[in-house]
């Protein structure tokens, strides 16, 4: 098994699928995920072909883009034996994946390896801060939803089929999962960068609601 080949036969593959992706969850986004999972990824002793190949492949089968409301993992298999990645790996991989999906407020999300720590961490990490604002806005309006509606309550979803049926204004989204993320990083060094994030979104809905009721 090529691992070098591999990763570079993925990359193709995947910059070629999300390249035109308009949600948030395009090529730049996962590109950024690799990355930063590579570089945490070292100083955690990650197996580094696992984490990257996860990180590359995350979005591949994620119902926010396929409108599924199932996880099947079909076209990351179909990939991985496409490109020969042993049996076991291939497996290892799907792993990660599986674990690194936000399912809601009120549903744990537990890692089973560092790997999936690592890129759980950082999959996540995307969603906060200035380019996480600016994707959460993108992906509503892909979803023609509403910017904000202050007779829609938030709704901190009790389970992950809650939390797939909403159709709630952006605004929401940032208490509904945003915000949350900070506390759920796994990494210290994912941490640590979140905490600059999370101050940003916060003082980002302080200017917005104040805008909305027009005080400045």
């Amino acid at each position: 098994m090529d691992q070098k080949k591999i990763i570079q036969s993925t990359e193709e593959y995947v910059a070629h699928e999300f390249g035109s992706e308009g949600s948030g969850h395009d090529w730049f986004h996962i590109d950024r995920v690799r990355k930063m999972a590579i570089r945490i990824g070292i100083q955690e002793k990650c197996d580094l072909f696992v984490t990257e190949m996860a990180a590359l492949l995350h979005d591949l089968d994620d119902w926010k883009i396929t409108g599924s409301e199932t996880q099947s993992l079909s076209k990351t298999e179909m990939w991985l034996t496409k490109v020969n990645v042993e049996p076991e790996v291939t497996a290892k991989i799907i792993q990660v994946i599986q674990e690194v999906s936000f399912k809601g407020a009120k549903t744990k999300t537990p890692v089973s390896s560092v790997e999936a720590a690592v890129v759980w961490d950082f999959t996540s990490f995307d969603a906060v801060g200035a380019i996480g604002i600016a994707r959460t806005f993108s992906y509503g309006g892909h979803k023609n939803r509403l910017i904000y509606h202050p007779e829609v309550p938030v709704d901190l979803h009790e389970d992950f089929q809650a939390y797939q049926k909403s159709d709630a204004p952006t605004i929401n989204h940032f208490y509904e999962k945003l915000l949350l993320l900070k506390e759920r990083m796994n990494t210290k060094a994912a941490l640590s960068i979140a905490e600059g994030r999370h101050q940003f979104m916060v003082d980002y809905l302080s200017q917005f609601f104040d805008e909305w009721e027009a005080k400045r």
